[in-house]
């Protein structure tokens, strides 16, 4: 169990404000995680997923491929060996009073790229993009990927990896097209550039804003800590229970609502299951809570006829299909006319869009193809659900 005390100094500072309410309340002592949690779910969010994970491993173990995945390190040792410029407002530091970034060094997209890959296939980095790569190893989620800077805006570059079976990059950038153009959501900024050859998608940073006096960051939780859930429960989070805390803790809860139905149908109609609570976040100003733009939305490789989505639509049911949203609304301030004309709009206007985003990811016949009514307008999702 991880136990987390504010330092006495912070807590004496006229600005000082909860890392996250009602887990860290700015209180003297120790604070335990509230079971099952072995760590403040809002502590927990700045740590490294699964490819962050891989690059530590690497770095400290030298251990490459099958070898590196028998090796599990405590969250604090990942915590402390991860990159600096983490996603949302949090550090974290072996001294208690001296700050010292863990910060990247210069390299190039086709350098990162590469290193990348090594790690990605299990080989040796070169020592010269070794610290280049490992300032991204703070970021959440399984596929590779690192930080850059570019003047005045921050990225997460994505590359592909090795066994990807389709253009997961180039599909992603259309998903989070569609999202913004088609749907009318509020999604990160995208873009899709070239690296050796390869397609890298770049994502602008939401958590950091340019000011004259340097970046500064802006604090973010998870759903999964929303929901007070920990990693072996997250299957269990559900879009009903999320809209229970924005009514009660969200600015502009009514807006929220509708922006995050508006999400839900989305997922369904895009092929995005990986919809699991990481892969939803709220902004934490210290009072209250605002949804951060959507990401991460990727459409995923069906095995089967009928799909799943990673978190539950409603009370029990997640099955990936428009009607099961449509039974969810009334849980987002929504009555049935309402719902079905957002749903329409959606289908349609994804329609109406998709050859022109596809034209800009240079999409090829076969990719449009192959996520087109499999990923896309599914017929799955239109099952019992009546135009």
């Amino acid at each position: 169990m991880h136990v987390f005390n504010y330092g006495r100094s912070y807590l004496e500072r006229g600005d000082a404000r909860p890392i996250y309410l009602p887990e860290l309340p700015l209180v003297r002592g120790a604070l335990l995680p509230q079971a099952p949690l072995d760590m403040a779910g809002a502590l927990r969010d700045a740590a490294p997923d699964a490819w962050g994970r891989r690059v530590i491993i690497n770095r400290l173990m030298g251990l490459k491929g099958v070898g590196a995945h028998a090796v599990e390190f405590d969250e604090l040792t990942y915590l402390l060996h991860s990159g600096s410029d983490r996603i949302g407002a949090l550090d974290f530091q072996t001294s208690p009073d001296r700050y010292r970034p863990r910060e990247a060094e210069n390299a190039t997209l086709e350098e990162l790229l590469e290193a990348a890959e090594r790690v990605d296939r299990g080989e040796p980095i070169p020592p010269a993009l070794d610290k280049a790569l490992f300032h991204g190893s703070s970021i959440g989620g399984a596929r590779p990927k690192a930080l850059i800077e570019d003047g005045q805006e921050k990225f997460i570059a994505k590359f592909s990896a090795t066994n990807d079976t389709y253009a997961i990059v180039k599909a992603e950038y259309v998903a989070m097209r569609l999202a913004k153009e088609a749907a009318g959501l509020t999604v990160a900024a995208v873009r899709l550039v070239k690296a050796n050859g390869k397609d890298v998608l770049l994502v602008k940073r939401f958590d950091r804003e340019r000011t004259g006096a340097g970046w500064t960051r802006r604090a973010m939780v998870s759903a999964l800590t929303l929901l007070g859930l920990s990693e072996m429960q997250a299957r269990y989070a559900s879009y009903h229970d999320l809209t229970d805390i924005i009514r009660a803790r969200f600015t502009e809860p009514r807006d929220s609502l509708r922006e995050l139905y508006g999400r839900m149908v989305f997922n369904v109609l895009s092929g995005n299951t990986d919809d699991h609570a990481r892969n939803h976040a709220a902004f934490w100003n210290g009072e209250s809570l605002a949804l951060t733009p959507a990401y991460d939305l990727c459409p995923q490789q069906r095995t089967g006829r009928e799909a799943n989505q990673a978190m539950l639509i409603g009370q029990e049911d997640r099955r990936s299909r428009l009607e099961t949203c449509r039974l969810a609304a009334s849980a987002f301030l929504l009555n049935d006319v309402e719902a079905r004309a957002l749903i329409h709009a959606q289908i349609d206007a994804i329609g109406a869009a998709w050859d022109g985003i596809c034209d800009e990811a240079d999409l090829s016949k076969i990719d449009r193809a192959f996520l087109w009514r499999r990923q896309f307008l599914n017929d799955y999702a239109f099952e019992g659900f009546g135009r």
